[in-house]
This record gives structure tokens, sequence and C-alpha cells, in this order.
């Protein structure tokens, strides 16, 4: 494959497409398999996302994000001071950067020295980050009370209403299990506890990774894709996931991501020749150029226009592929972004 001779910016401008509002899911399918499916390789397919054992093989892979989203929205309020204060401020936890000092995003903003109470729980505004984030640092661990005081901070183009129990269970995939993401992994939200076990009975393999999804997910990109700067994210790769995939590399077979943070996680931890086990922050950015050497399939969302996923997923299924593909979902009206419908990539190596 020769490479593309356009710039990131020329290819992200050729990416561009007009998405009606409508056409950005507000419901996920129920049951979750029932969302639809189109199968991009050589030729474009449509299918059912239940219909995927049919579209893998026995001894394929599939690696998995397991991170779990947290209630990281949270009402606070200010001090009461001499009659004054009390006001609520929005604050968006985003990770615990050390012990007991947290990111967030504050609205409105508060400077460095005041502080706020999340519900019974203190916090002083220590400091601010070069994206505008503020550190707050918390009298003891806030971790185990956020079930109690937070809510599931949804993507901004969903319209949520009240029901924070619904999302609780609806905007989280059946396999969730470690605490950490502000956004969920969307592509598993495809995955019922019976489409694994079908998977299971035809021989298709299983392992976990784990990236913690930042608020960085929804930030476009606004100025050239080179001066765009990626958010830390935290991420680990397990021993025996490494294990797992290093030895479905060596035998031939298939390795399949689901979703892109699926695929940042196991470009990070890739070290020229296997996935090395182990944990760290990740800030990589995949562009078309950006060649993509674990996975040899991804399952994801339809992303929206002017987004870095957007740009991953040309560069893992070549641009070309991308363009025809993202025509043939708004003919056939697929639904985009978190809770709409899905895609199974093939990689394009040179």
């Amino acid at each position: 494959m020769n490479p593309d001779p356009r710039t990131a910016d020329e290819i992200l401008a050729a990416l561009h497409f007009h998405l009606p509002e409508h056409r950005i899911a507000q419901t996920g399918a129920e049951p979750r398999d029932t969302s639809r499916l189109m199968h991009v390789g050589k030729q474009i397919t449509h299918h059912t996302f239940r219909d995927l054992p049919a579209l893998l093989r026995p001894g394929d892979l599939l690696v998995f994000n397991e991170s779990r989203v947290i209630p990281a929205r949270v009402m606070a309020r200010k001090p009461v001071i001499n009659g004054y204060g009390g006001g609520q401020v929005e604050v968006l936890l985003l990770r615990e950067e050390e012990h007991n000092t947290w990111s967030a995003y504050l609205k409105p903003a508060r400077r460095a020295g005041h502080e706020l109470w999340l519900g019974e729980h203190r916090a002083e505004i220590i400091g601010q980050l070069d994206d505008g984030a503020r550190l707050l640092r918390f009298d003891h661990d806030i971790k185990p009370h956020l079930d109690d005081i937070g809510r599931l901070p949804l993507p901004p183009y969903i319209n949520a209403g009240d029901d924070d129990h619904h999302w609780r269970q609806r905007y989280q995939t059946v396999y969730a299990r470690t605490p950490g993401s502000v956004a969920a992994p969307t592509a598993g939200l495809h995955f019922t506890p019976e489409l694994l076990e079908q998977l299971d009975a035809i021989g298709v393999e299983r392992t976990h990774v784990t990236l913690h999804v930042g608020a960085g997910t929804f930030k476009p990109i606004t100025g050239s894709v080179n001066d765009h700067v990626m958010h830390a994210e935290r991420y680990a790769v397990s021993e025996q996931a490494a294990h797992a995939i290093n030895t479905a590399r060596a035998q031939h077979r298939r390795i399949i991501a689901v979703g892109t943070t699926t695929v940042r996680t196991l470009e990070s931890a890739w070290n020229g020749s296997q996935v090395q086990p182990g944990e760290g922050d990740t800030r990589i950015f995949i562009t078309p150029g950006t060649p993509v050497h674990v996975p040899d399939l991804l399952i994801t969302n339809l992303h929206l226009p002017g987004s870095t996923l957007l740009l991953l997923v040309a560069a893992f299924a070549g641009v070309d592929r991308i363009q025809a593909a993202y025509q043939a979902a708004l003919d056939e009206d697929y639904r985009f972004y978190s809770l709409g419908d899905a895609m199974l990539l093939e990689n394009t190596r040179e």
C-alpha cells in the first residue's frame, strides 16, 4: 500500500461529512446486540451485531477494555462565609493524580485556595493544569463515596434526563470491572452475556486490558492536527493478557480489538516485537500514516467528524475505505456515536 501523500489536515478535511443531529443515537439498541454492524474489508456488507460469531473464526482473540465508568459528575457547593457563598459548582472528576488528589473540571471555574464541599466531603483547590483542569485535594479517599454523591458523566450530545439509575446500567459494558473511566469504551456496549457465550462456544478466545477513558475523548480537533494535544490516559496490560496476545500473534491467529481505546492500549504497550505487560500513561495519537501493529480487526462505533477517533479508524482501515464506509452509513441510516451502531474493520497493513 502506497503512503497517502496528503497531510493530516488534508485527510481530516477529506473525511469531513455532514451529520444531521437526529443521527446521533440517544438510546442504545435493546437488546444490545440488535444494533447494526457494518463489516468493512475489501467489500462492505451489512449485518446485525449478533451476527458477529459468523464473521469471526475459531482461535480469534477478542481483546476488551474492561474499564468501568465511575459516577464522576458531582454537584458541589461553595462554603458559606459571613452569610455569603453556598452556590453550586459542577465538578467533573477526571482521575486521581496522586493519593486523595484529583484533577477535575469545574463549572464555574474556581481559583486555587478555595474549597468545595462534595456532599459532606471537603476538597481544597490546590492548583491548575495546562488544560484548565483544577487539582482538588480531599481530606480522605473520595472513591468509596462517589456512588452516593455522583452521577454518571454522560457525553454532552446525549439528552440524558434525570434517570441516573438507568444510565448506570446502560452506559456500562457487561464485562466492566476496574473503576476509573469518565466515558464508556462504547464499542463494548453491543455485547451481551449470551453473545459472549456464543463466541466462547465456537472457540473465539478473549482477554482484557484496561484503559481509563478521560474527558479528552470528547475533545474535537480545532486547529492543525499536528498541534492537537491528547490527554494522558492510564492503561494497564496484565501478564496474562500480554501472554494471550503474543501467543495469538506467534500462532498467526487474528486479534480483534474491541474499541479504539483497546487499540491505543495495545499500541502503547507494543515494544517493537511484542506487547509488553505493565502500566503507565499514554498520549498516543494514531493518525493516517501511523502503523497499527497489533490488532488485525477493530470493532468500533461510528465517530463524529473532526475527531481524533475518526483519524484513528482511517489509520487502521485506510482513508478511502473509511470514506466509503461512512458514506454507506449515511446512506443506510446507521446511528452514530456512543449509543449507535458498530463497524467491524479490517486492518490495512503495508
